[in-house]
């Protein structure tokens, strides 16, 4: 499946599927024990990317690729970045609207699209949580070095990493009805995406989050 194709299967997931469910999720409303591991372990994971930028952002234009219902967005704009909040969902971009405080609109470009848009322009830094992890590894190396050539500084993301678990997960999904329109997680390794993109950016490992059922590798990405 290309590009293409999975973009507009995560749309349709996101902004069809599972808005309630990730409206819930990025909440503080009460949800299953299983959704409490994932929840612990988005916040982790949102903490170590963020500590890959600096406290202060003031003068700084970040694009958070995949922003969702703009937990990460909000806490760029509280360090003073300008953010360039995108997602392929409009369902989702409007729950990001309206809980971001009004006071940070100014700051916040909201975006409905694709994050790999050339018309974006340039950043001085790229976030993408759990946003790059529904694609193969070639169209991700293309995605990676695409950004690469207009961000100054890294592109931090994640990906799904190549445990046996989500493994499994994987091949299972791959025996799916052809009718199922979910997006399904594709595991990277650090080794095989660094040789996907040698020559053409350079690749940082930056550690997992694992907590229950989340299981997530951060990955910096530099040209």
């Amino acid at each position: 499946m290309g590009y293409h194709q999975t973009l507009s299967r995560v749309e349709m997931y996101f902004d069809k599927t599972a808005t309630k469910t990730w409206e819930r999720l990025t909440s503080d409303a009460p949800v299953s024990r299983i959704r409490q591991t994932v929840r612990a372990g988005r916040d982790e994971m949102r903490a170590k990317l963020l500590a890959q930028v600096p406290s202060d952002l003031r003068g700084a234009r970040i694009l958070d690729a995949g922003c969702g219902p703009g937990q990460l967005t909000q806490a760029l704009a509280e360090r003073g970045a300008d953010v360039v909040a995108i997602d392929i969902s409009p369902s989702l971009i409007d729950i990001a609207r309206k809980r971001i405080p009004t006071t940070l609109h100014s700051q916040i470009d909201f975006r409905v699209g694709d994050m790999c848009d050339p018309a974006l322009g340039g950043f001085d830094h790229v976030i993408a949580m759990d946003s790059m992890i529904y694609y193969a590894r070639d169209d991700l190396a293309r995605v990676l070095t695409s950004l690469s050539a207009r961000t100054w500084g890294k592109i931090n993301f994640t990906v799904a990493p190549k445990t046996p678990l989500l493994m499994a997960m994987w091949y299972a999904g791959k025996l799916a009805p052809k009718g199922d329109k979910s997006p399904t997680m594709i595991p990277q390794s650090f080794s095989g995406l660094s040789r996907a993109i040698e020559g053409q950016a350079t690749l940082f490992d930056l550690g997992r989050v694992t907590s229950g059922f989340y299981i997530s590798h951060a990955m910096g990405c530099q040209k």
